[in-house]
């Protein structure tokens, strides 16, 4: 198995060792959800705006771009189309009214007429000691004092008290591949809640993101472990409410698919809305 770690991977085995081996050794299916349809929709649209000339990027401009994305997505993932028609609770319009909501509430957060990101959906790959981290980050700007700024879109609410760290976690993460990368440490990390307006910052340090490579590599010493175990134990919490294993989980009376003799751990490339919410509690 390639030693190789994603933000997203890496909670997964935090909070539920079965979860991660469902989805990264059995590589079972996840149906869409709407939510998670939304978040994808969302942040195509914050990351097209940018095309736009600065004094051209306003709300409005912004909704408009929201049905050409969405068919370019179906246009990619046709299940997408599939699962809004089936959902009974779900109109088209109310759908699609939330979307530019969360739009709509981005313009109250941050001004992107005045805002000309370095890069955009950019993937990030390190490799440390053997172990490889990857993720993909919204939003990378750069001030021209040569300050750097990583910021990620989040279409939920902020975490309640209690929460933050494992919202950071994923930003964290981020922080310490573009350290390792290029030698010098971010100096904001930047959450932006689209459910309720709220914004997190953190300026993380050597000592911070030493203290979180230890952690991953942690992570991973500890997948290596139920790998020669084969022992992949379920972790319930209130989660498991969302969870589209659980039929499957010995927690709730399920029996998981036989390993095989042959573990592959399978940590797939980064790919645009990635880690979106992953790291939410």
């Amino acid at each position: 198995m390639r030693a190789a770690l994603s933000p997203s991977r890496a909670a997964d085995f935090k909070q539920c060792p079965l979860k991660f081996r469902f989805r990264t050794i059995d590589r079972l299916d996840e149906a869409p959800s709407p939510a998670a349809a939304r978040g994808t929709l969302v942040h195509s649209v914050l990351e097209e705006v940018f095309e736009l000339p600065a004094a051209e990027r306003t709300p409005e401009a912004a909704r408009a771009l929201v049905p050409g994305r969405w068919a370019a997505l179906v246009e990619e993932r046709p299940e997408l189309a599939t699962m809004l028609a089936d959902d009974a609770s779900l109109t088209h319009e109310s759908w699609f009214s939330a979307a530019e909501r969360l739009v709509d509430r981005w313009f109250t957060l941050e001004d992107p007429s005045r805002l000309e990101p370095a890069q955009r959906e950019v993937k990030v790959e390190t490799e440390v000691d053997g172990l490889v981290l990857r993720g993909i980050i919204d939003r990378l700007d750069v001030a021209p004092t040569g300050q750097v700024r990583v910021v990620d879109y989040k279409t939920g609410r902020a975490p309640g008290a209690g929460f933050e760290g494992k919202a950071l976690f994923q930003m964290r993460f981020y922080g310490l591949v573009i350290w390792r990368r290029t030698g010098r440490v971010p100096d904001l990390l930047q959450l932006v809640y689209l459910g309720d307006g709220t914004i997190i910052r953190y300026e993380p340090d050597e000592a911070d993101l030493l203290g979180l490579e230890r952690n991953v590599r942690a992570v991973w010493a500890a997948i290596e472990q139920a790998v020669t175990t084969r022992d992949f134990r379920p972790n319930p919490s209130r989660l498991c409410g969302w969870c589209d294993f659980k039929p499957l989980c010995p927690a709730f009376g399920g029996t998981p698919p036989e390993l095989p003799e042959t573990i592959e751990i399978i940590t797939p490339e980064a790919t645009p809305g990635d880690d979106q919410d992953s790291a939410l509690p």
